[in-house]
């Protein structure tokens, strides 16, 4: 009797031990929705255009340092929550430019911390395809998180950096954000 006891303490033991493995992994049931693409194919400003400390980097055409207007904002709308770790983000990309952007795509990737030397915890893509002069483009996206990466986000004090790349036909830029969430 004490043997299968003991059996049996060993296999609820193991199979509780693969369960917290599997939620501290973020795999399984505890995995949070992916954009299914590869990290890698992300863009980002373009090799020779070093990055400035500031918000925006631009790889189009430069004016020679004159103060401007950047190509593209984007803003938050809102932000509800769907479940603990998730949100639902309306956010808006407007184009300041006084010509149509053509083949636009927003990439967006999570980061958890202050930089983008954290973990990444989310990342998506929108085709935007056409936007015009002054014109702005508005859309919700799903960010839904796995227990894992909201322990990261907990981890780096709540601080997430948000990296959005905006590349149309003829330039690529890049905006910063960072945000405390928790």
């Amino acid at each position: 009797m004490d043997r299968k006891l003991l059996a049996v303490g060993i296999v609820v033991a193991l199979l509780l031990a693969g369960v917290g493995g599997a939620l501290v992994a973020g795999i399984g049931p505890f995995q949070a929705e992916s954009s299914g693409e590869d990290r890698s194919e992300f863009p980002t400003a373009t090799t020779g255009t070093a990055e400035s400390d500031t918000a925006t980097t631009d790889t189009g055409d430069s004016d020679g340092g004159a103060a401007r207007t950047p190509p593209f904002t984007l803003s938050v709308d809102s932000i509800e929550g769907c479940s603990r770790t998730c949100r639902d983000v309306t956010s808006t990309l407007a184009n300041q430019q006084n010509s149509t952007a053509a083949d636009v795509t927003v990439y967006t990737r999570i980061y958890a911390g202050n930089s983008t030397d954290g973990d990444v915890v989310w990342e998506g893509s929108e085709d935007v395809d056409t936007l015009e002069a002054e014109g702005s483009y508005t859309t919700t996206r799903r960010v839904d998180l796995s227990f894992s990466d909201a322990y990261a986000i907990e981890q780096a004090d709540g601080w997430i950096t948000i990296r959005t790349t905006v590349e149309t036909a003829d330039r690529t830029v890049t905006l910063s954000d960072q945000r405390e969430v928790a």
